[in-house]
């Protein structure tokens, strides 16, 4: 098994956040790609331990105008195949939903989860990754049904109730945005501030008070989901000191 992780992002300046940061300090290398961008997907996964495809502002719906939008849909047969690790986040798991022939909507009265919401595990998110935290950092209009073949792993509230799942053993998509740093929060309510006249966002002050609250278990949760998530397909871990 190889000692590098694929990241997919979708714009110039996007990072894979604490992501990335656990994944070096769990010994591996970063290859980062851009395919809204033009980059290119590889057409194998030979030498890879994992795929974390990031979310962004475009919608998974995009594959009729944003090419990389349409690549991605079809490329994620291919760490589904190989059985290699795949995670998305936001974006990331509407398109495997979409791969995997679930609808990616709006909600109807246009709502929007952005700050802090709570999830609740179901039985089988609780079995697989333990306790989960009580409220997660969102940012999205769309969100996903679950794929037939799919087992939700957390739910959410009436406007996006569908927030967790994975897909066979190697395959997890998250609504939400665990990998968020404190200055990713600034950055994103600064730059996409008229996103907050939409109905059921949070003002943004909550955002960084909702933080306090609520990150440090996030983190944890997120130490333990990346662990099961690597283990699923056999990637050597790097014990950190």
């Amino acid at each position: 098994m190889g000692r590098r992780i694929l990241i997919v992002v979708h714009q110039e300046r996007s990072t894979p956040g604490r992501v990335g940061l656990k994944l070096r300090q769990r010994g591996f290398e970063l290859d980062i790609v851009r395919p809204p961008l033009g980059h290119a997907l590889p057409e194998t996964l030979e030498g890879y331990a994992g795929v974390v495809v990031f979310g962004g502002p475009m919608s998974a719906n995009d594959d009729d105008t944003i090419d990389g939008i349409r690549r991605e849909i079809d490329w994620i047969k291919v760490p589904l195949e190989e059985k290699v690790p795949f995670l998305g986040l936001c974006l990331g798991a509407q398109l495997l939903a979409r791969h995997l022939g679930a609808e990616v909507n709006f909600h109807p009265k246009e709502c929007a989860e952005i700050g802090y919401y709570p999830v609740q595990a179901t039985k089988t998110g609780q079995e697989r990754f333990g306790d989960w935290p009580g409220c997660v950092y969102q940012w999205h209009r769309e969100g996903f049904e679950l794929p037939a073949g799919a087992r939700l792993l957390a739910t959410g509230g009436n406007a996006f109730p569908n927030q967790a799942f994975d897909y066979g053993e190697t395959a997890i998509g998250l609504q939400f945005h665990p990998e968020v740093t404190l200055a990713m929060v600034h950055r994103w309510t600064v730059l996409a501030a008229e996103r907050f006249v939409l109905p059921g966002v949070r003002p943004r002050h909550s955002h960084f008070s909702d933080r306090m609250v609520h990150d440090p278990a996030v983190e944890l949760w997120l130490d333990r989901l990346l662990d099961d998530w690597l283990a699923s397909g056999n990637a050597a871990q790097v014990k950190v000191a």
